[in-house]
Protein backbone atom coordinates (compact mmCIF):
# COMPACT_ATOMS: atom_id res chain seq x y z
CA UNK A 1 0.00 0.00 0.00
CA UNK A 2 1.24 3.60 -0.73
CA UNK A 3 1.83 5.79 2.06
CA UNK A 4 -0.12 8.88 0.25
CA UNK A 5 -1.88 10.84 1.91
CA UNK A 6 -3.59 14.44 2.06
CA UNK A 7 -4.47 17.02 4.82
CA UNK A 8 -6.80 20.10 4.80
CA UNK A 9 -4.87 22.96 6.62
CA UNK A 10 -6.59 25.82 6.36
CA UNK A 11 -9.56 27.46 4.05
CA UNK A 12 -9.74 30.56 3.40
CA UNK A 13 -11.75 33.52 1.26
CA UNK A 14 -10.86 35.95 -1.71
CA UNK A 15 -13.66 38.15 -3.78
CA UNK A 16 -15.89 35.70 -4.93
CA UNK A 17 -13.82 32.36 -3.91
CA UNK A 18 -13.26 30.31 -1.29
CA UNK A 19 -9.70 28.67 -1.34
CA UNK A 20 -8.19 25.59 0.62
CA UNK A 21 -4.78 24.70 1.05
CA UNK A 22 -4.09 20.76 0.85
CA UNK A 23 -0.84 18.79 1.45
CA UNK A 24 -0.16 15.81 -0.49
CA UNK A 25 2.18 13.09 1.04
CA UNK A 26 3.51 10.90 -2.00
CA UNK A 27 6.68 8.16 -2.93
CA UNK A 28 9.67 10.23 -4.35
CA UNK A 29 9.88 6.89 -6.03
CA UNK A 30 6.83 5.97 -7.34
CA UNK A 31 8.05 2.14 -8.19
CA UNK A 32 9.01 2.30 -4.23
CA UNK A 33 5.66 3.09 -2.98
CA UNK A 34 6.87 2.23 1.13
CA UNK A 35 10.13 3.76 0.63
CA UNK A 36 11.19 7.92 1.10
CA UNK A 37 8.43 10.10 0.71
CA UNK A 38 7.61 13.51 -0.07
CA UNK A 39 5.45 16.26 0.09
CA UNK A 40 3.05 18.35 -2.77
CA UNK A 41 0.90 21.78 -2.24
CA UNK A 42 -2.16 22.33 -4.03
CA UNK A 43 -4.63 25.01 -3.82
CA UNK A 44 -8.30 24.26 -4.41
CA UNK A 45 -10.64 27.07 -5.31
CA UNK A 46 -14.32 26.80 -5.73
CA UNK A 47 -16.69 29.76 -6.15
CA UNK A 48 -18.14 31.04 -3.28
CA UNK A 49 -21.97 30.37 -3.88
CA UNK A 50 -21.00 26.85 -5.29
CA UNK A 51 -18.76 25.59 -2.02
CA UNK A 52 -20.75 23.68 -1.01
CA UNK A 53 -21.74 21.64 -4.18
CA UNK A 54 -20.54 18.22 -3.79
CA UNK A 55 -21.09 17.29 -7.64
CA UNK A 56 -18.98 19.93 -9.08
CA UNK A 57 -16.32 18.36 -11.15
CA UNK A 58 -12.62 18.61 -11.03
CA UNK A 59 -9.92 20.63 -12.83
CA UNK A 60 -6.26 20.00 -12.26
CA UNK A 61 -4.22 23.00 -13.44
CA UNK A 62 -0.36 22.13 -14.39
CA UNK A 63 1.96 25.38 -14.60
CA UNK A 64 4.90 25.22 -16.76
CA UNK A 65 8.24 25.25 -16.31
CA UNK A 66 9.97 23.03 -15.19
CA UNK A 67 10.61 24.30 -11.94
CA UNK A 68 7.08 26.76 -11.02
CA UNK A 69 4.98 26.31 -8.71
CA UNK A 70 0.68 26.68 -9.78
CA UNK A 71 0.55 30.90 -10.42
CA UNK A 72 -0.89 32.55 -7.63
CA UNK A 73 -4.33 34.31 -8.60
CA UNK A 74 -6.31 36.96 -6.19
CA UNK A 75 -10.17 36.46 -7.19
CA UNK A 76 -11.44 35.61 -10.42
CA UNK A 77 -8.30 36.64 -12.27
CA UNK A 78 -7.88 35.03 -15.65
CA UNK A 79 -8.70 31.91 -17.14
CA UNK A 80 -9.53 30.93 -13.33
CA UNK A 81 -12.73 32.79 -13.68
CA UNK A 82 -14.07 30.70 -16.25
CA UNK A 83 -12.77 27.76 -14.70
CA UNK A 84 -15.10 28.24 -11.33
CA UNK A 85 -18.11 28.74 -12.99
CA UNK A 86 -18.02 24.87 -13.40
CA UNK A 87 -15.07 23.49 -11.85
CA UNK A 88 -13.62 22.86 -8.42
CA UNK A 89 -9.79 23.59 -9.36
CA UNK A 90 -6.91 21.90 -7.64
CA UNK A 91 -3.67 24.49 -8.89
CA UNK A 92 -0.73 22.09 -7.90
CA UNK A 93 2.68 22.94 -7.56
CA UNK A 94 4.62 20.09 -9.04
CA UNK A 95 7.53 18.13 -6.87
CA UNK A 96 9.76 20.33 -6.05
CA UNK A 97 8.37 23.66 -6.85
CA UNK A 98 6.14 26.28 -4.69
CA UNK A 99 5.20 25.30 -1.02
CA UNK A 100 5.88 21.27 -2.49
CA UNK A 101 9.19 19.55 -0.87
CA UNK A 102 11.66 22.31 -2.32
CA UNK A 103 14.42 20.99 -4.53
CA UNK A 104 17.16 23.95 -4.55
CA UNK A 105 20.88 24.77 -3.73
CA UNK A 106 19.77 24.97 -0.27
CA UNK A 107 18.15 21.50 -0.02
CA UNK A 108 20.03 19.24 -2.60
CA UNK A 109 22.69 18.94 -0.34
CA UNK A 110 20.83 16.90 2.19
CA UNK A 111 20.63 14.26 -0.51
CA UNK A 112 24.53 14.02 -0.82
CA UNK A 113 26.78 14.30 -3.45
CA UNK A 114 25.88 16.05 -6.85
CA UNK A 115 25.39 12.48 -8.54
CA UNK A 116 23.29 11.85 -5.74
CA UNK A 117 21.18 14.85 -6.25
CA UNK A 118 21.35 14.14 -9.90
CA UNK A 119 19.50 10.63 -9.39
CA UNK A 120 17.14 12.05 -7.17
CA UNK A 121 15.95 14.84 -9.50
CA UNK A 122 15.80 12.20 -12.49
CA UNK A 123 12.29 11.66 -10.34
CA UNK A 124 11.56 15.04 -11.35
CA UNK A 125 10.43 14.69 -14.51
CA UNK A 126 6.61 14.20 -16.22
CA UNK A 127 6.58 10.81 -15.72
CA UNK A 128 6.83 11.35 -11.79
CA UNK A 129 4.38 14.24 -12.25
CA UNK A 130 1.48 12.33 -13.77
CA UNK A 131 1.99 9.33 -10.96
CA UNK A 132 1.64 12.02 -8.05
CA UNK A 133 -1.50 13.43 -10.18
CA UNK A 134 -3.13 9.82 -10.18
CA UNK A 135 -2.91 9.30 -6.02
CA UNK A 136 -3.35 12.52 -5.91
CA UNK A 137 -7.15 12.48 -7.61
CA UNK A 138 -7.95 9.45 -6.16
CA UNK A 139 -7.88 11.18 -2.63
CA UNK A 140 -9.51 14.36 -4.37
CA UNK A 141 -12.29 13.01 -6.20
CA UNK A 142 -12.43 9.46 -4.94
CA UNK A 143 -11.81 7.97 -7.63
CA UNK A 144 -13.73 10.23 -10.65
CA UNK A 145 -11.95 11.05 -13.59
CA UNK A 146 -10.64 15.14 -13.23
CA UNK A 147 -10.10 17.64 -16.44
CA UNK A 148 -6.33 18.44 -16.99
CA UNK A 149 -5.33 21.86 -18.09
CA UNK A 150 -1.94 21.91 -19.00
CA UNK A 151 -0.19 25.04 -19.93
CA UNK A 152 3.39 24.57 -21.78
CA UNK A 153 5.74 22.02 -19.80
CA UNK A 154 2.36 21.23 -17.95
CA UNK A 155 0.93 20.68 -21.61
CA UNK A 156 4.11 18.13 -22.10
CA UNK A 157 2.66 16.47 -18.74
CA UNK A 158 -0.84 16.22 -20.10
CA UNK A 159 0.47 14.27 -22.97
CA UNK A 160 2.24 12.23 -20.88
CA UNK A 161 -0.61 11.32 -18.63
CA UNK A 162 -2.56 10.47 -22.19
CA UNK A 163 -0.46 7.46 -22.35
CA UNK A 164 0.22 6.66 -19.00
CA UNK A 165 -3.07 6.57 -17.35
CA UNK A 166 -6.01 7.92 -19.84
CA UNK A 167 -8.26 6.54 -17.27
CA UNK A 168 -7.78 9.09 -14.71
CA UNK A 169 -9.33 11.70 -17.36
CA UNK A 170 -12.56 13.13 -18.43
CA UNK A 171 -10.73 15.77 -20.62
CA UNK A 172 -7.36 17.37 -21.31
CA UNK A 173 -6.85 20.86 -22.37
CA UNK A 174 -3.48 21.90 -23.59
CA UNK A 175 -2.30 25.68 -24.60
CA UNK A 176 0.93 25.91 -26.00
CA UNK A 177 1.92 22.61 -24.82
CA UNK A 178 2.03 20.22 -27.35
CA UNK A 179 5.39 18.54 -27.56
CA UNK A 180 7.35 16.40 -30.15
CA UNK A 181 6.59 12.35 -28.93
CA UNK A 182 9.91 11.40 -30.63
CA UNK A 183 12.63 14.89 -31.31
CA UNK A 184 16.01 14.53 -29.47
CA UNK A 185 17.08 17.66 -27.17
CA UNK A 186 19.45 18.44 -30.33
CA UNK A 187 16.15 18.62 -32.62
CA UNK A 188 14.09 20.71 -30.45
CA UNK A 189 16.79 23.67 -30.23
CA UNK A 190 17.63 23.20 -33.73
CA UNK A 191 13.94 24.06 -34.46
CA UNK A 192 13.93 26.95 -31.94
CA UNK A 193 16.79 29.49 -33.06
CA UNK A 194 15.37 30.27 -36.50
CA UNK A 195 12.17 31.14 -34.28
CA UNK A 196 13.92 33.24 -31.61
CA UNK A 197 16.06 34.63 -34.76
CA UNK A 198 12.52 35.57 -36.02
CA UNK A 199 11.33 36.91 -32.87
CA UNK A 200 14.33 39.15 -33.20
CA UNK A 201 13.41 40.44 -36.38
CA UNK A 202 10.26 41.41 -35.43
CA UNK A 203 11.52 43.18 -31.77
CA UNK A 204 13.96 45.30 -33.94
CA UNK A 205 11.45 46.43 -36.94
CA UNK A 206 8.89 46.95 -33.87
CA UNK A 207 11.55 49.19 -31.93
CA UNK A 208 14.46 49.90 -34.50
CA UNK A 209 16.47 52.29 -31.85
CA UNK A 210 16.88 49.10 -29.82
CA UNK A 211 19.50 47.94 -32.08
CA UNK A 212 21.92 50.63 -31.63
CA UNK A 213 20.54 49.87 -27.72
CA UNK A 214 21.40 46.36 -27.46
CA UNK A 215 24.95 47.23 -29.24
CA UNK A 216 26.29 49.77 -26.82
CA UNK A 217 25.17 47.40 -23.84
CA UNK A 218 26.79 44.71 -25.20
CA UNK A 219 30.26 46.26 -26.12
CA UNK A 220 30.12 48.37 -22.70
CA UNK A 221 29.72 44.15 -21.20
CA UNK A 222 32.72 43.24 -23.30
CA UNK A 223 34.75 46.27 -21.53
CA UNK A 224 34.01 45.99 -18.70
CA UNK A 225 32.81 43.64 -15.36
CA UNK A 226 29.45 44.53 -14.71
CA UNK A 227 28.01 42.48 -11.75
CA UNK A 228 24.45 42.22 -11.02
CA UNK A 229 23.05 42.98 -7.41
CA UNK A 230 22.50 39.59 -6.51
CA UNK A 231 26.51 39.11 -6.77
CA UNK A 232 26.02 37.19 -10.27
CA UNK A 233 28.65 38.91 -13.18
CA UNK A 234 26.32 40.13 -16.27
CA UNK A 235 28.38 38.80 -19.19
CA UNK A 236 27.72 39.64 -22.70
CA UNK A 237 25.84 36.38 -23.27
CA UNK A 238 23.62 36.52 -20.34
CA UNK A 239 22.26 39.93 -21.51
CA UNK A 240 21.19 38.42 -24.59
CA UNK A 241 19.52 35.62 -22.58
CA UNK A 242 16.65 38.75 -21.89
CA UNK A 243 15.62 37.63 -25.39
CA UNK A 244 13.46 35.31 -23.55
CA UNK A 245 10.64 37.80 -23.10
CA UNK A 246 10.35 37.66 -26.22
CA UNK A 247 8.12 34.33 -26.31
CA UNK A 248 5.17 36.54 -24.39
CA UNK A 249 2.27 38.52 -25.48
CA UNK A 250 3.96 42.32 -23.74
CA UNK A 251 7.72 40.80 -24.44
CA UNK A 252 8.78 42.69 -26.94
CA UNK A 253 7.29 46.15 -25.23
CA UNK A 254 8.93 44.89 -21.84
CA UNK A 255 12.49 44.19 -23.41
CA UNK A 256 11.83 47.64 -25.14
CA UNK A 257 11.10 49.33 -21.65
CA UNK A 258 14.11 47.80 -19.86
CA UNK A 259 16.71 48.45 -22.36
CA UNK A 260 15.82 52.71 -22.96
CA UNK A 261 17.31 53.73 -19.73
CA UNK A 262 20.55 51.58 -19.63
CA UNK A 263 22.99 53.67 -19.12
CA UNK A 264 23.40 57.01 -16.70
CA UNK A 265 26.34 59.18 -16.48
CA UNK A 266 29.12 59.04 -13.49
CA UNK A 267 31.85 60.47 -12.72
CA UNK A 268 34.44 57.85 -14.17
CA UNK A 269 31.74 57.90 -17.15
CA UNK A 270 29.24 56.15 -18.80
CA UNK A 271 27.76 53.21 -16.76
CA UNK A 272 24.47 50.67 -16.53
CA UNK A 273 22.24 52.00 -13.87
CA UNK A 274 21.97 50.59 -10.85
CA UNK A 275 17.94 50.55 -12.23
CA UNK A 276 18.44 48.82 -15.01
CA UNK A 277 20.86 46.11 -13.37
CA UNK A 278 17.83 45.42 -10.76
CA UNK A 279 15.49 44.62 -13.52
CA UNK A 280 17.94 42.79 -15.35
CA UNK A 281 18.36 40.46 -12.02
CA UNK A 282 14.66 40.69 -11.72
CA UNK A 283 14.66 38.58 -15.01
CA UNK A 284 17.51 36.50 -14.72
CA UNK A 285 17.40 34.92 -11.81
CA UNK A 286 16.73 31.54 -11.33
CA UNK A 287 16.73 31.88 -7.25
CA UNK A 288 13.12 31.16 -7.25
CA UNK A 289 12.74 28.58 -9.97
CA UNK A 290 16.12 26.44 -10.24
CA UNK A 291 14.49 23.14 -11.25
CA UNK A 292 13.73 25.14 -14.36
CA UNK A 293 17.59 25.54 -15.26
CA UNK A 294 18.56 21.89 -13.91
CA UNK A 295 15.82 20.14 -16.20
CA UNK A 296 15.07 22.21 -18.92
CA UNK A 297 16.97 19.29 -21.31
CA UNK A 298 15.82 16.47 -19.48
CA UNK A 299 11.86 17.49 -20.24
CA UNK A 300 13.39 16.35 -23.98
CA UNK A 301 15.40 13.43 -22.55
CA UNK A 302 13.73 9.70 -23.80
CA UNK A 303 16.86 7.36 -23.39
CA UNK A 304 18.45 4.25 -25.40
CA UNK A 305 14.42 2.90 -25.90
CA UNK A 306 13.83 6.02 -28.63
CA UNK A 307 17.79 5.89 -29.82
CA UNK A 308 18.56 8.70 -27.75
CA UNK A 309 21.82 9.86 -26.22
CA UNK A 310 22.65 12.27 -23.41
CA UNK A 311 21.68 15.85 -23.99
CA UNK A 312 24.91 17.12 -23.54
CA UNK A 313 24.27 20.55 -23.31
CA UNK A 314 22.25 20.26 -26.47
CA UNK A 315 21.06 24.46 -26.53
CA UNK A 316 25.10 25.76 -26.53
CA UNK A 317 25.89 22.51 -28.78
CA UNK A 318 22.95 23.68 -31.30
CA UNK A 319 24.07 27.53 -30.78
CA UNK A 320 27.16 26.77 -32.77
CA UNK A 321 25.30 25.98 -35.80
CA UNK A 322 23.42 29.67 -35.79
CA UNK A 323 26.79 32.04 -36.01
CA UNK A 324 24.56 35.20 -36.22
CA UNK A 325 23.75 34.51 -32.18
CA UNK A 326 27.43 35.16 -31.15
CA UNK A 327 27.67 38.99 -30.15
CA UNK A 328 31.08 39.41 -30.56
CA UNK A 329 30.49 38.52 -34.48
CA UNK A 330 27.55 41.60 -33.96
CA UNK A 331 29.98 43.91 -32.94
CA UNK A 332 32.30 43.35 -35.31
CA UNK A 333 30.18 43.94 -38.10
CA UNK A 334 27.00 46.33 -38.14
CA UNK A 335 24.51 43.75 -37.59
CA UNK A 336 22.06 43.59 -34.39
CA UNK A 337 22.93 41.39 -31.25
CA UNK A 338 20.40 38.68 -31.11
CA UNK A 339 19.05 37.61 -27.94
CA UNK A 340 18.51 34.07 -27.29
CA UNK A 341 15.31 32.50 -25.95
CA UNK A 342 14.58 29.21 -23.82
CA UNK A 343 17.67 27.83 -23.42
CA UNK A 344 20.05 26.65 -20.81
CA UNK A 345 24.16 26.69 -21.58
CA UNK A 346 27.13 25.52 -19.05
CA UNK A 347 27.66 29.30 -18.23
CA UNK A 348 24.23 29.77 -16.53
CA UNK A 349 25.82 27.49 -13.77
CA UNK A 350 28.55 30.04 -13.29
CA UNK A 351 26.92 33.32 -13.33
CA UNK A 352 23.97 32.74 -11.67
CA UNK A 353 24.49 32.34 -7.75
CA UNK A 354 21.55 30.42 -7.16
CA UNK A 355 22.63 27.59 -9.53
CA UNK A 356 26.33 27.36 -9.35
CA UNK A 357 26.06 25.24 -6.59
CA UNK A 358 24.13 23.00 -8.79
CA UNK A 359 26.98 22.69 -11.40
CA UNK A 360 28.15 19.25 -10.85
CA UNK A 361 24.62 18.34 -10.53
CA UNK A 362 23.92 19.70 -14.06
CA UNK A 363 26.67 17.64 -15.49
CA UNK A 364 25.52 14.55 -14.40
CA UNK A 365 22.23 15.02 -15.87
CA UNK A 366 23.18 16.04 -19.04
CA UNK A 367 25.56 13.05 -18.94
CA UNK A 368 22.80 10.59 -17.76
CA UNK A 369 21.13 8.27 -20.77
CA UNK A 370 19.10 6.07 -18.53
CA UNK A 371 15.99 8.24 -19.42
CA UNK A 372 12.53 6.41 -19.79
CA UNK A 373 10.73 7.16 -22.30
CA UNK A 374 8.20 9.93 -21.70
CA UNK A 375 5.21 9.15 -24.69
CA UNK A 376 3.50 6.17 -25.62
CA UNK A 377 2.54 6.22 -29.14
CA UNK A 378 0.51 3.30 -29.64
CA UNK A 379 -1.75 4.40 -26.56
CA UNK A 380 -1.86 7.77 -27.96
CA UNK A 381 -3.30 6.74 -31.39
CA UNK A 382 -5.42 5.01 -29.76
CA UNK A 383 -6.97 7.32 -27.24
CA UNK A 384 -10.43 8.09 -26.01
CA UNK A 385 -10.06 11.13 -24.01
CA UNK A 386 -11.48 14.25 -25.49
CA UNK A 387 -8.55 16.69 -26.17
CA UNK A 388 -8.25 20.02 -27.33
CA UNK A 389 -5.33 21.65 -27.88
CA UNK A 390 -4.16 25.84 -28.24
CA UNK A 391 -1.72 25.71 -30.95
CA UNK A 392 0.14 29.04 -30.96
CA UNK A 393 1.34 29.96 -34.88
CA UNK A 394 4.66 30.98 -34.18
CA UNK A 395 4.98 29.88 -30.71
CA UNK A 396 8.73 30.92 -29.36
CA UNK A 397 8.58 27.94 -26.87
CA UNK A 398 7.30 25.47 -28.58
CA UNK A 399 7.89 24.35 -32.16
CA UNK A 400 4.00 24.53 -34.03
CA UNK A 401 5.05 22.18 -36.55
CA UNK A 402 6.23 19.47 -33.53
CA UNK A 403 3.01 20.53 -31.88
CA UNK A 404 1.00 19.67 -34.53
CA UNK A 405 2.49 16.47 -35.96
CA UNK A 406 1.49 15.23 -32.38
CA UNK A 407 -1.84 16.38 -32.61
CA UNK A 408 -2.27 14.64 -35.41
CA UNK A 409 -0.89 11.34 -33.71
CA UNK A 410 -3.07 11.65 -30.79
CA UNK A 411 -6.77 9.99 -32.00
CA UNK A 412 -9.37 12.51 -31.51
CA UNK A 413 -7.31 15.72 -31.18
CA UNK A 414 -8.78 18.64 -31.81
CA UNK A 415 -6.84 21.97 -32.10
CA UNK A 416 -7.20 25.85 -32.50
CA UNK A 417 -4.35 27.24 -34.03
CA UNK A 418 -3.99 30.96 -33.95
CA UNK A 419 -1.34 33.93 -34.00
CA UNK A 420 -3.59 36.28 -31.93
CA UNK A 421 -1.27 35.01 -29.18
CA UNK A 422 1.59 34.43 -27.85
CA UNK A 423 3.28 31.43 -26.02
CA UNK A 424 1.68 33.20 -22.70
CA UNK A 425 -2.37 33.11 -24.36
CA UNK A 426 -4.29 31.27 -21.22
CA UNK A 427 -2.79 34.15 -19.46
CA UNK A 428 -3.40 36.82 -21.60
CA UNK A 429 -6.57 35.95 -22.55
CA UNK A 430 -7.43 33.48 -20.28
CA UNK A 431 -11.42 33.62 -19.70
CA UNK A 432 -11.60 33.15 -23.75
CA UNK A 433 -8.99 30.75 -24.16
CA UNK A 434 -10.31 28.55 -21.91
CA UNK A 435 -14.12 28.97 -22.91
CA UNK A 436 -12.94 27.59 -26.54
CA UNK A 437 -10.89 24.49 -25.59
CA UNK A 438 -13.89 23.42 -23.58
CA UNK A 439 -16.24 23.93 -26.71
CA UNK A 440 -13.76 22.23 -29.13
CA UNK A 441 -13.41 19.42 -26.64
CA UNK A 442 -16.97 18.83 -25.96
CA UNK A 443 -17.59 19.40 -29.55
CA UNK A 444 -19.76 22.54 -29.74
CA UNK A 445 -17.37 24.20 -32.42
Amino acid sequence: MSRTGAVSLSTYRQPGLVLTDRRFTVPLDHDRPTGESIELYGREVVASDKADRTDLPWLLYLEGGPGFGARRFIGRQGWLGRAVAEFRVLLLDQRGTGNSTPANRQTLPLRGTPREQADYLARFRADSIVRDCELIRRQVTGGAPWTVLGQSFGGFCATHYLGAAPEGLATVLVTGGLPSLHATADEVYRAAYPRVRRKNEDHYARHPEDVERARRITAHLHEHRVTLPGGGPLTPEAFQSLGILLGGGTGTNQLHLLLEHAFVRTPAGPALSDAFLEAVQAQLSYAAHPLYAVLQEAIYAQGPSRGQGPTDWAAERVRAEFPEFDAAGALAGDGPVLFTGETIHPWHFTTDPALRPLRETAEHLAARTDWPPLYDPARLAANEVPVAAAVYHDDMYVDTAHSLETARAIRGLRTWVTDEFEHDGVRAGGPRVLDRLLALARGEL
